[in-house]
């Protein structure tokens, strides 16, 4: 008698329950030598080379730990890859409307994650608070209240300068059309 090769799956509802195939299932792994876990994390061989390495999660954080992405770069090489990439990555900026969203995300730039550290306040503080740390710095260090103290003056200039930075933040965030 022949085996049958007909499948009970015609269709929705599933005649058989998930995962009951014959098949056995093909698992890649690890090609780090000696390691007998799934490689399932893609690392590349080489900079612009399509071939890949197959690592499991810790070997593959082992790798990108030594991964030099500018390795062979000059300094201005790689001022210019950095421009060039924070120029096209439009992802974070298409992603700001999600005000949940934390530090690093693309909710705060770079100078703005800068200027909240200048008036000691965590990235997610609003506008109120950063205005109350922004009076606060500026009384303690004002040039009218420490005359002659030249650290002060500088401190004062860039807390001025923070605040600046984070009020026209804020001001883009409130006319900015949805």
């Amino acid at each position: 008698m022949a085996r049958s090769t007909r499948s009970m799956d015609w269709g929705f509802p599933r005649w058989r329950p998930y995962g009951s195939e014959r098949e056995a299932v093909r698992v890649r792994l690890c090609d780090r030598e000696g390691c007998e876990e799934p490689g399932d994390r893609p690392a590349p061989k080489s900079p612009n080379s399509p071939e890949r390495w197959y690592f499991c999660e810790a070997h593959a954080a082992e790798y990108n730990r030594n991964w030099n992405y500018f390795e062979g770069l000059t300094a201005e090489e790689v001022a210019k890859r950095e421009a060039d990439e924070r120029r096209t990555a439009d992802g974070f900026t298409a992603s700001r409307h999600n005000a949940w969203a934390g530090p690093g995300d693309g909710s705060r730039s770079r100078d703005e994650m800068r200027a909240l550290d200048v008036l000691e306040l965590d990235p997610d503080a609003d506008f109120e608070g950063i205005r109350a740390a922004w009076r606060r710095l500026a009384k303690e260090n004002h040039p009218d209240i420490r005359p002659g103290d030249t650290e002060a003056a500088k401190r004062f200039q860039a807390i001025q300068a923070a605040y600046e930075v984070l009020r026209a933040a804020e001001e883009r965030r409130q006319w900015r059309p949805e």
